[in-house]
């Protein structure tokens, strides 16, 4: 217990002396802007008793003068763009204490365990990452004194949604007892100080990166802008030494608290972070890009670790902690608070509009194979053979499986995937360009900025050799659903799949790439012959 209190004390201590070396930063900015005025005063009163007048004295006092109003003046206008400039802060779903009490009891009672404040409020994001972020306006620049300095509210606690969903309520408690330690160190008013100048300096130099119609706003934010730079860079390794030392100290303060349980629910983090990232990429985008938007993620979440944990050695093991209370049951309406986290999360990583509408609409789990599977795969096929047309490839028949086959089969110097999957991606580019841009997602605590955040994009840009796959492959499954009885389904750790006979058909595309790379139709037509696919029957396309 010595060690830790010790480890505590040794975090604190580096975290308020780096705490006052960046408010010193501020210090001697204050001190060089008041500069000019003291030697214009010293040069005043010197011509107002008769110590200083004749000769130059007379013109170096009507230079420093001016001078000192210049510099006030602009050192005024800067405070006021640093003390209105409010950083963004993350956008979040806020949680009344109404809807969560236990969630609030929960947390209180581990800032009582952990002798610190609580924090104001609780937030959640979706992300696996979970921090306290202080949603106070910053300080003005320089000036207030040690007997005007404030002690800043306590910040709020945002939580990564899918810990909610996936964690029991022991597990979250461990893991939130680090996260909520650092209350602690924020209370220090020399801490909370610093935090603010340095946040405001953030704000204001984002503020005058940001592009501005108006001309005569241009100038004196680029100002603004470069002497915050300059104050930045004069701050920034004491700060960041700072937030280190603030860390250290409240993770050695955590240690009295669940200390054996927070290794096993930091096992939980990691898988959290990989089942959370396979439902986005290979669920959720599918169904975004669709103008559809899974309304319970975080629920999906469970499902995808859950099959995880029986595909994955690694994980195996921890399903069985699923008959444990969830840390969900903390919330009054789970459900509605799912479906909020996931607007949220379509919005952050896809762009999404903010509210529901005809094309940007939910859709349930259990409507997601036909609404969302369904739906691409002909979406897809009748791009690709609306592409063929425009291509001038000869259509026998209506749309079939076998006139693909035999264009990417057939014989030629300049092969016929590589004309063919330059045309797909240049449609699909067409399409992308064509489609309205992304609903702004302005910070929140920065009314007065309407600069979109940027977006998180989940994976890059998809080539053309990738895009003709999909669309051959989306092909035979319209085929295989038309002809043989097949159905499409839901793979909660790899998206879009095809049940045939209730089972998934993992062994279709290595056949598709086959032919695609290859262009050598016999693997998939061997493949198709064994499902009772018939290539040479048309296709419903949407």
């Amino acid at each position: 217990m010595s060690g830790t209190g010790t480890g505590v004390e040794r975090g604190a201590q580096s975290a308020r002396s780096r705490a006052l070396a960046v408010l010193r930063v501020r210090s001697t900015a204050l001190a060089v802007a008041l500069l000019p005025a003291a030697v214009a005063v010293v040069l005043l009163v010197g011509g107002a008793t008769g110590h200083a007048v004749g000769g130059g004295w007379d013109a170096a006092r009507r230079v420093t003068t001016v001078v000192a109003v210049v510099v006030l003046l602009a050192a005024v206008a800067v405070g006021a763009v640093i003390a209105r400039a409010r950083p963004a802060t993350t956008p979040t779903v806020e949680i009344a204490e109404r809807s969560a009490p236990d969630l609030y009891r929960l947390v209180r009672d581990l800032a009582d365990r952990l002798e610190v404040p609580a924090p104001s409020a609780i937030a959640l994001t979706p992300d696996c990452d979970s921090w306290l972020e202080d949603r106070t306006h910053p300080a003005s620049i320089p000036g207030a004194g040690p007997g005007r300095r404030r002690v800043a509210a306590a910040p709020v606690l945002v939580i990564g949604s899918p810990f909610l969903w996936w964690m029991r309520v022991a597990e979250l408690r461990a893991v939130l007892a680090p996260v909520v330690a650092g209350t602690g160190p924020s209370a220090h008013p020399d801490i909370a100080a610093a935090r603010r100048f340095v946040r405001g300096l953030d704000a204001a130099v984002a503020e005058s990166a940001a592009p501005h119609r108006n001309p005569l706003r241009r100038l004196p934010l680029g100002f603004v802008g470069w002497i915050s730079t300059l104050l930045l860079r004069g701050c920034r390794v004491h700060a960041a030494e700072m937030e280190r030392g603030v860390a250290t100290a409240a993770s050695e303060r955590a240690q009295t608290v669940d200390y054996g349980l927070r290794i096993v629910a930091q096992e939980q983090v990691g898988l959290a972070y990989a089942g959370w990232d396979r439902l986005l990429t290979r669920v959720a985008l599918p169904a975004w890009r669709m103008g559809r938007w899974p309304s319970r993620l975080d629920a999906g979440v469970v499902s995808a670790l859950t099959e995880l944990s029986r595909r994955d050695r690694l994980a195996e093991g921890f399903a069985s902690r699923l008959g444990e209370r969830p840390a969900c049951d903390l919330l009054e309406e789970p459900g509605s608070v799912d479906e909020a986290a996931s607007l949220l999360a379509a919005r952050l990583f896809h762009g999404g509009p903010a509210a529901p509408g005809p094309d940007w609409s939910p859709v349930d789990w259990q409507q997601y194979p036909e609404e969302v599977v369904d739906r691409k795969w002909r979406a897809d096929a009748a791009r690709l053979h609306r592409v063929l047309d425009t291509m001038g490839v000869r259509r026998a028949t209506a749309a079939t499986l076998t006139r693909v086959m035999d264009h990417l089969s057939a014989d030629g110097d300049d092969p016929p995937s590589e004309t063919l999957a330059a045309a797909i991606g240049a449609e699909v580019a067409r399409e992308e360009a064509a489609a309205p841009p992304p609903a702004p997602l302005v910070g929140e605590g920065d009314p007065w900025s309407t600069d979109p955040l940027p977006l998180f994009p989940l994976v890059p840009p998809r080539t053309g050799r990738d895009l003709l796959a999909d669309h051959v492959t989306a092909m035979v499954c319209c085929a295989a659903v038309d002809t043989a009885g097949a159905v499409p389904g839901l793979d909660w750790l790899d998206g879009p799949a095809l049940l045939v006979d209730g089972e998934r058909r993992q062994d279709l595309a290595t056949r598709v790439l086959t032919l695609v790379e290859d262009g050598d139709a016999a693997p998939l037509r061997s493949w198709l012959a064994s499902v009772g696919v018939r290539p040479e029957k048309t296709v419903r396309l949407v």
